[in-house]
């Protein structure tokens, strides 16, 4: 292994000396290519041997690929209710779904309260985006992050937007916090909380308490949620509701606006 790293960052040294960074693909015929010009760009951001061997070894993941060409596949993506979109996105009903928010807020009370206390975002925003995005920690994803990552940002509908993303994955090899083969989410997310790579290595913070940010710490994963949101204008103890000020920072989470109505809607009926 050691020798692909070693032949991969000698690839890289000699692309460093040519004009053109990283362009998008619309073949997937195109993607080592892709990925030798990424590798240009993630050595000029600092990204080490082991982050370099994992863009070597990363494979195009095809249902990124897929969700790319065909967004009307992914789930919830037609449901302008909140109600459907739930309902959709939980495979159960609405009301389903917002009885687990509260129970999961229930059985974790002191963790949920210390993390409002320091970043000022409610246990029921938290815990419905928590529910949305893994069922609770039930499923996080079977796409190897750096795969999906660097396919993500070779597509020219997504590029250039998730290259920094893509590179951060690379960083977050680097550091150990995942591996190369660590899978989730198909656009490259990772943990609890299906984080793009490069809001957690922005904003993630220790909130277990035990000296390290691990995005498969629920605890962690929550109280860097709450970091991000906060940092993004989150008014604690404001309203949530669509047109408020705190809505429009949902789409720091998430830009679609049915995924952002759905979250208020349940954490609206949870409070």
């Amino acid at each position: 292994m050691r020798l692909i790293a070693l032949a991969f960052a000698a690839a890289t040294a000699a692309l460093a000396a040519a004009p053109a960074a990283a362009q998008c693909i619309t073949s997937k015929g195109a993607f080592t290519q892709y990925k030798q010009s990424l590798a240009q760009t993630a050595a000029a951001e600092g990204v080490g041997e082991r982050g370099l061997q994992a863009l070597s070894q990363a494979g195009l993941s095809d249902i990124t690929w897929r969700f790319e060409s065909q967004p009307s596949s992914q789930t919830g993506t037609l449901q302008g209710d909140p109600a459907q979109f739930l309902a959709k996105r939980s495979g159960s009903s609405a009301a389903n779904f917002i009885a687990q928010v509260k129970n999961r807020i229930a059985r974790n009370p002191n963790t949920f309260a210390a993390i409002e206390q320091r970043y000022g975002v409610p246990a029921s925003i938290l815990a419905t985006i928590w529910g949305l995005e893994t069922s609770w920690g039930g499923y996080m994803g079977r796409t190897p992050i750096v795969s999906g990552a660097v396919t993500l940002a070779s597509y020219c509908r997504r590029f250039p937007r998730f290259v920094p993303h893509a590179v951060a994955a690379l960083q977050l090899v680097d550091r150990g916090v995942i591996t190369a083969g660590t899978q989730g989410g198909p656009s490259g997310e990772l943990g609890h909380m299906q984080f793009l790579a490069g809001n957690w290595a922005r904003f993630a913070v220790d909130g277990d308490g035990n000296g390290r940010a691990d995005p498969y710490s629920a605890a962690d994963a929550l109280a860097t949620a709450a970091n991000m949101l906060r940092a993004n204008g989150w008014q604690a103890g404001q309203p949530f509701g669509e047109g408020t000020a705190n809505f429009r920072v949902l789409s720091a989470w998430n830009d679609s606006g049915n995924y952002q109505r759905a979250i208020a809607y349940s954490a609206e009926r949870v409070q």
